[in-house]
């Protein structure tokens, strides 16, 4: 009964696919390389760091953009990693993770008649924030195998309903860094059409081969570029839920209108944490990537062993394959019957493309597993 409940517009925004093979992973004791979270906790100096804050207190309702110290760290990274000056108490708001972060943006930015210009495949919470907000999705399709940006079918799917520019690099699942001519492409349609750019970079310290270049770095799109990130995915604390957004005053009193109405504060001790974990030195930010680089490798390895094609991936912590070199073609059907087959959880590509046909023989596996976790799953999928 209260499916049908649910307002049209949200019609198809049932259970979440993730939770959906998260949920089959823990009825079959499979491993879980389907939903993107780590098996380990982060820095001991960060975990410490929140333990002190709850035990010193800071436990009720922090500011409404994010406590001082968290906004200047996150001003602070914006300068020593790509040179982007951010005023802290103007330019800066921390949010209940990039999720929320994209949400109300969207939220505040667009309504009804308005399209949203988005690169799929896309991470699922893009389409039901669109819907939310009554807007249309527009979307422009990366294909296989090496992903690359469109810019004339990009520049067609311009009107003048276009209200928002949806970006994720490092892409969410492709593992897709955008190059910088790729960038300067996408950002001289939206200056001509006076656009807005919502950029989702939570996977901005998760590149390998590339290196990830911040649209709003470019030439007449600081102004213009909303950039989100969280602490989830550079930290390993995905269940902080410790976002947050840059951008000109104007964009932050207009996201800030909607945030407040959605979570208003939250994670007062994990703000304090969060500030930590930014400041930490350079070695923690290449060693992070090292062990992870390995996992790719380790995992690509195997799945190619298993006869997978893999789509080598330049950032994030997903590997993106073609499972037609198995002799299948249904991706969603192959997730499905993986767990029973061979003990182990992946995520059919096909749920976040509006082209079906592009998307359905796709498989996204996550390798932010420990080592022994990857050898296991690897020798599970061996028996394909």
């Amino acid at each position: 009964m209260a499916r049908e409940r649910l307002h049209p517009r949200l019609a198809g925004f049932g259970a979440t696919i993730f939770g959906e093979m998260s949920a089959l992973a823990a009825r079959t004791g499979s491993i879980n390389l389907g939903q993107g979270f780590p098996d380990t906790d982060g820095p001991a100096e960060v975990l410490e760091a929140a333990v002190a804050a709850m035990r010193d207190g800071q436990n009720q309702y922090p500011p409404a953009l994010g406590i001082p110290d968290l906004r200047l760290a996150i001003s602070e990274h914006q300068q020593r990693f790509y040179g982007l000056t951010y005023d802290p108490d103007t330019e800066v708001l921390v949010t209940t993770g990039a999720t929320e972060a994209i949400a109300a943006t969207i939220l505040a930015l667009c309504g009804p008649g308005d399209e949203v210009v988005s690169l799929e495949p896309y991470y699922d919470s893009y389409p039901a924030s669109i819907a939310m907000a009554g807007a249309r999705r527009v979307p422009v399709t990366l294909r296989a195998p090496d992903f690359a940006f469109d810019v004339d079918a990009f520049r067609a799917a311009i009107t003048p309903a276009t209200r928002l520019v949806l970006l994720n690099t490092p892409h969410n699942p492709t593992g897709k860094v955008f190059t910088r001519a790729e960038l300067s492409a996408l950002a001289e349609v939206c200056i001509e059409h006076d656009l807005i750019v919502l950029a989702d970079e939570v996977y901005e310290h998760l590149v390998y081969e590339a290196v990830h270049l911040p649209i709003a770095s470019l030439p007449g799109m600081r102004d213009r570029t909303i950039t989100v990130s969280s602490a989830g995915k550079t930290f390993s604390f995905t269940g902080w839920k410790v976002g947050w957004l840059c951008a000109s005053p104007g964009l932050v009193t207009a996201v800030r209108t909607v945030k407040q109405f959605l979570t208003y504060v939250s994670g007062a001790p994990f703000q304090p944490a969060v500030a930590t974990a930014l400041r930490l030195p350079d070695s923690y930010f290449t060693a992070f990537v090292d062990d992870l680089r390995y996992k790719r490798d380790l995992l690509a390895a195997g799945l190619s062993a298993a006869g997978f094609t893999v789509h080598h991936p330049q950032g994030t912590y997903f590997i993106t394959t073609d499972i037609r070199s198995l002799g299948e073609a249904d991706g969603m059907a192959f997730c499905r019957a993986l767990p029973e087959r061979v003990g182990v959880v992946a995520i059919p590509a096909v749920v976040l493309y509006d082209d079906v046909v592009e998307g359905a023989p796709l498989v996204r596996f996550a390798f932010c597993k420990r080592r022994e976790v990857l050898d296991e799953a690897i020798a599970r999928l061996g028996k394909l």
